[in-house]
């Protein structure tokens, strides 16, 4: 009697699990609460990097319309990563990036500015359900970043 309770324990425990996965993967992106502007208090030289959201903010020599030109090939080329709001006419654009095996999304929020040089890019990563990202969206936007200084550095 107690080995039957103990399995159907079990099996209900991996049913919870799995309906939690599932909810994850399928559950709608609110754009209304992703596609905000960045937040301030990063800088080129210090980005604001927290348990579960990284900023970063760089200045490139390209104009805007060139930055973003660039954007778009350097996010087509991630894996897993989708358009979800905002415009180049906005000068703001969210993007989402699910993890490989349970599809958790992260958000990553980006807006394109003139600035003397060029262009100030602003990159605003942050996950939706947690508390850590493990560090993902960090190395993904300083990815990203170093990815742009190239391109930007061979235009």
């Amino acid at each position: 009697m107690i080995r039957k309770t103990a399995i159907n324990t079990a099996w209900l425990l991996l049913m919870v699990a799995l309906s939690g996965l599932v909810y994850i993967r399928l559950a709608p992106d609110d754009v209304a609460l992703v596609h905000v502007a960045p937040p301030s208090g990063a800088t080129p030289d210090s980005p604001v990097i927290g348990q579960g959201s990284a900023l970063f903010v760089a200045d490139f020599n390209a104009d805007p319309e060139q930055m973003w030109q660039m954007l778009q090939q350097v996010i087509q080329s991630t894996p897993r990563t989708k358009y979800l709001a905002g415009s180049v006419k906005e000068g703001m654009i969210t993007f989402v990036t699910r993890s490989l095996v349970f599809g958790f999304p992260d958000y990553t929020t980006i807006t394109v500015t003139q600035n003397e040089q060029g262009s100030r890019v602003t990159l605003f990563g942050r996950l939706r359900y947690g508390r850590s990202d493990f560090g993902v969206n960090a190395k993904r936007l300083r990815g990203w970043v170093k990815t742009l200084e190239a391109l930007d550095q061979a235009g």
